[in-house]
């Protein structure tokens, strides 16, 4: 009789707890695509993206012309000669990965530029999800697009177009 007292309780109290939380979904793709600074930033960015790219792979085709002269050439070179071509092919190839790094490194341009312009997008939006879930009382709010392990979710807990009405993007 205890153990049926006990499991009766502990029942009861994990279905209170599980009634009082409040959850909610937003998916951030579908946020992010509603708002125009986004992808006019997202264009931009893609554009700065392919010149740099067209930077780096001019180095590595120059690298590998140099090379392939070399190669055409290395019967009729002299050892100093051969040495020196080496070198200079070295160099060029070492001058379009640092390239490379600059541009796309962990800490390269391209990730300086993505923090400074979508910096203030992100937090816009983090503070209407932080608005909206105040107000209605949610305690947990989910990224639909980044939690891989949702498999089914509700629509009638996605709060994205309530977020982005709070921004301002009515939808």
């Amino acid at each position: 009789m205890k153990k049926m007292i006990t499991l009766f309780s502990v029942l009861l109290f994990c279905s209170m707890t599980a009634v009082a939380q409040n959850y909610a979904l937003i998916d951030m793709e579908y946020i992010l695509k509603n708002i125009p600074a986004y992808e006019s930033t997202n264009q931009q960015l893609a554009q700065q993206s392919q010149q740099w790219q067209n930077e780096v792979e001019a180095l590595q085709q120059e690298a590998q012309n140099m090379y392939k002269s070399y190669q055409s050439e290395l019967a009729f070179l002299s050892a100093e000669m051969r040495s020196k071509r080496e070198e200079a092919i070295i160099a060029k190839e070492q001058e379009a990965q640092e390239l490379k790094r600059k541009y796309f490194g962990n800490d390269g341009e391209l990730f300086k530029r993505q923090n400074a312009i979508l910096g203030p997008i992100q937090d816009e939006i983090y503070n209407a999800v932080k608005q909206v879930a105040e107000a209605k009382g949610y305690q947990l709010v989910v990224d639909r697009a980044s939690a891989m392990s949702i498999i089914f979710a509700s629509p009638s807990i996605d709060i994205s177009n309530e977020v982005l009405a709070k921004m301002g993007y009515s939808k």
